[in-house]
């Protein structure tokens, strides 16, 4: 077993076609060493292996695992621990250095990709806060009773196409402005509005509805009033505005500003329920789901179950 002070790193490489990733470890790698921070580093080389190398820190010991990655890697992450027993949940520490193609969570908590030297000397304070979990369940196409945790938001609908563009644009263009004008592009070819029945406290909405937001922190604009520490899941519906309203929505949303509010009809609650038509597309932290829920489905928040490491 190692030392508990040790540090397990999980280094997610992102990609982009000039190749500045490939120095950032090198720079993070310098930060440790100057800092005399003992670890042992661990490179994924796609989604499944996040998971396996997180078990694997889990198994040999590791108390403190930072993610050196975005919203999806650092979501695999939790969810390979929330497999595990409470003991062991309650034990281990999970800090987060922003190396993503969407670093949302990250800005949630005021970390930099840009400023790697303050992050790093954040984590050493190691201060720890308890934070929530938000929970999809759902059955698949196979009638399995299914579940997912989040750490940022879901999306359904709409925006989670964009998020789609967004991320697979900006993966193979390594541009925010570049990924920005080609996703813009491509949503003239893509569905806008999708037949939802949602229940939210004692609502009901039953309609064609262009995007739903349900959110455990900033859930890429949609959800600005979010934390995941009240133990409360922040929701945000947008139904098919006009024409011109909506190019001015997708604008917004693109450029990393909230929807305007004349579209937006926001919620707050513990437990939301929603049936979807098919094909409807459901994006978790950033990323499409690839088990997309199939008949009713359920989002709850749950309170103070992991372990994180803050800023000052």
């Amino acid at each position: 077993m190692v030392d508990e002070t040790k540090w397990g790193i999980v280094y997610c490489p992102k990609g982009g076609i000039f190749g500045k990733h490939r120095k950032r470890w090198e720079r993070v790698e310098r930060c440790l060493k100057e800092r005399g921070i003992d670890y042992d580093m661990v490179q994924s080389e796609n989604t499944r292996s996040v998971d396996r190398l997180i078990g694997m820190f889990i198994n040999n010991g590791y108390k403190t695992i930072i993610i050196f990655g975005g919203d999806s890697a650092l979501n695999d992450a939790v969810n390979c621990l929330m497999q595990q027993e409470q003991s062991v949940r309650k034990s281990v520490i999970f800090g987060l250095i922003p190396n993503g193609v969407m670093n949302d969570f990250a800005h949630f908590w005021e970390f930099d990709e840009d400023n790697v030297e303050q992050t790093i000397d954040w984590l050493l304070k190691r201060r720890v806060r308890k934070i929530d979990l938000g929970c999809i369940r759902y059955k698949n196409r196979r009638g399995e009773a299914c579940h997912r945790y989040f750490l940022n938001c879901i999306n359904i609908g709409l925006i989670a196409t964009i998020m789609n563009l967004r991320r697979r644009t900006r993966h193979v263009l390594g541009s925010r402005s570049l990924s920005f004008i080609f996703s813009f592009i491509l949503l003239t070819f893509q569905r806008m509005d999708y037949r939802m029945h949602i229940k939210i406290n004692t609502d009901v909405i039953k309609r064609k509805v262009m995007t739903v937001c349900v959110g455990n922190a900033l859930g890429y604009g949609q959800t600005p009033n979010a934390v995941p520490y009240n133990g409360l899941l922040d929701v945000s519906v947008v139904y098919h505005p006009e024409v011109t309203q909506l190019f001015e929505d997708i604008y917004l949303f693109l450029r990393g500003k909230f929807l305007n509010y004349k579209s937006v009809h926001p919620f707050r609650t513990k437990d939301i329920e929603m049936h979807v038509e098919p094909h409807t597309l459901v994006g978790i932290d950033g990323r499409l789901m690839s088990n997309t829920p199939v008949g009713p489905f359920r989002i709850t928040v749950e309170k103070e179950v992991l372990n994180f490491l803050i800023p000052e």
